[in-house]
């Protein structure tokens, strides 16, 4: 049985790596919700800290995925 091996850094690898990748669609579809969400403009409107978010958040979606894809396997090697 995997879920008995499944350990719960396994959940925080999953649930970090589908934040993050909430987080860059979230910031493609509309760039302004950093405005909208906290009412300050850090960037002056050039928009490099909306694409700073994109590239960041994307990252962290492939690093948290591979962690949690290692994690899996070892689960099944275990079980």
């Amino acid at each position: 049985m995997i879920q008995k091996h499944i350990r719960k850094r396994w959940w925080l690898e999953v649930g970090g790596a589908l934040f993050s990748s909430i987080l860059a669609v979230a910031t493609l579809v509309t760039h302004e919700w950093i405005e909208i969400v906290f009412g300050v403009d850090p960037d002056g409107g050039s928009g490099i800290w909306e694409w700073a978010i994109v590239l960041a958040s994307v990252s962290m979606t492939v690093i948290l995925s591979a962690l949690a894809r290692y994690e899996w396997r070892a689960a099944v090697a275990n079980g």
